[in-house]
């Protein structure tokens, strides 16, 4: 695994910003694999530690999304199944599953893209996440939704 370390000296939007990029390269890995095009980076005090993009399709697998992809190779690069001091950040807004993977990590920070309606966890409510928690949506909310909704356009065909 490769580790990107951000500058230090920018603001938390920008690093937000350019954390949820790297998250939107994995999106459109999925895009590219014919998979929903979800995808997701676990960041470490400015560090990527994980990723991971849908791989449902590919592993016959349901419990293959993005988050779980990350949070696996993220608990492998630190050595332990706990991500304190990690921010997941995910493309569309976390399903109950995902949710609750994250709980069980107690991740610090959960950033998401675009907001799901149909499936997003935040629709049962907010609680699923860990106490300590913090999240936050819509970041390049435009750029992630577009690429469900063109993935999902070209289903339609």
């Amino acid at each position: 695994m490769s580790f990107y370390s951000f500058e230090e000296n920018t603001n938390p939007e920008q690093e937000d910003e350019h954390f949820m990029r790297l998250a939107l390269n994995e999106a459109r890995k999925a895009f590219e694999a014919d998979e929903i095009p979800i995808g997701a980076i676990v960041v470490c005090k400015g560090k990527v530690v994980g990723r991971g993009y849908n791989l449902t399709e590919q592993l016959n697998d349901v419990t293959a999304h993005a988050e779980m992809q990350a949070f696996t190779a993220a608990a492998q690069t630190l050595g332990g199944k706990y991500l304190k001091d990690c921010t997941l950040y995910v493309t569309i807004e976390p399903c109950v599953m995902c949710a609750g993977a994250s709980y069980w990590t107690q991740i610090s920070r959960v950033v998401y893209g675009a907001k799901e309606e149909k499936r997003g966890f935040t629709k049962i409510g907010e609680n699923l996440l860990h106490p300590k928690t913090l999240l936050k949506g819509g970041v390049l909310s435009a750029e992630c939704g577009s690429l469900m909704t063109t993935f999902f356009a070209n289903k339609r065909k």
